[in-house]
């Protein structure tokens, strides 16, 4: 079977109210069709590669073959999972969660994006807290790190609600030009003391090796 060589598509993630997994073939075209209303307002950009304003029918497909990208290059020392996120069964944006040399670093970055209309409903900051629970307490990371353009005080406020420290200033590109960027730390004692968001996790044993994750 295809999970017994990539042990990832077994893996789950749930809250009370969401699922983040790897996504079926239909649900992944769902998930594209989404992103394709609408990700972000006009007036303000997330990301430093302006992906997302791409037209409708590229931006699905870029969708669809960074996902297929991303999980054709999963190995050991570097890998990054876009985790589809769920709601009764509908995908409603990505959690990725990402790593390089985790055998050795043990920290782990993260990135998401999630559809215009399932925003403001409190998902964006219970979707990163379910990461951070397979983060820590299944994948056994020591941290996470974040990072988030001062434009963007959504992505800001959900670091600071989690826990996460401020850890210096940047400077990232945004639509070409210059723009300050806010970094964040969280390590394993301020997640366990910040947590708020209960989640179960299943098919993680599977993934130890294949994401190089073994305990000591």
């Amino acid at each position: 079977m295809l999970i017994d060589h990539i042990p990832v598509l077994g893996l789950r993630v749930r809250t009370s109210r969401l699922e983040l997994r790897f996504p079926s073939g239909d649900e992944l075209a769902t998930l594209a069709e989404l992103a394709a209303e609408g990700i972000h307002e006009p007036d303000m950009m997330p990301f430093g590669n302006p992906w997302s304003e791409l037209p409708g029918p590229k931006l699905s497909r870029r969708v669809i073959q960074q996902h297929w990208k991303r999980q054709s290059e999963i190995k050991p020392d570097s890998w990054a999972l876009n985790l589809v996120v769920f709601v009764d069964g509908d995908p409603v944006g990505v959690q990725e969660v990402e790593a390089d040399d985790f055998a050795i670093q043990r920290q782990v970055t993260s990135e998401s994006w999630l559809g215009l209309r399932y925003q403001g409903r409190g998902i964006g900051t219970e979707m990163r807290a379910a990461m951070l629970h397979l983060a820590f307490a299944g994948l056994g990371a020591e941290e996470a790190v974040s990072t988030g353009y001062l434009h963007n005080p959504a992505s800001l406020t959900v670091s600071r609600k989690l826990g996460y420290a401020e850890n210096g200033m940047g400077r990232g590109i945004s639509r070409g030009k210059v723009a300050l960027e806010q970094h964040f730390r969280l390590t394993r004692e301020a997640w366990e003391q910040h947590r708020t968001v209960d989640a179960t996790l299943e098919g993680v044993e599977p993934c130890l090796a294949f994401l190089g994750a073994e305990k000591e």
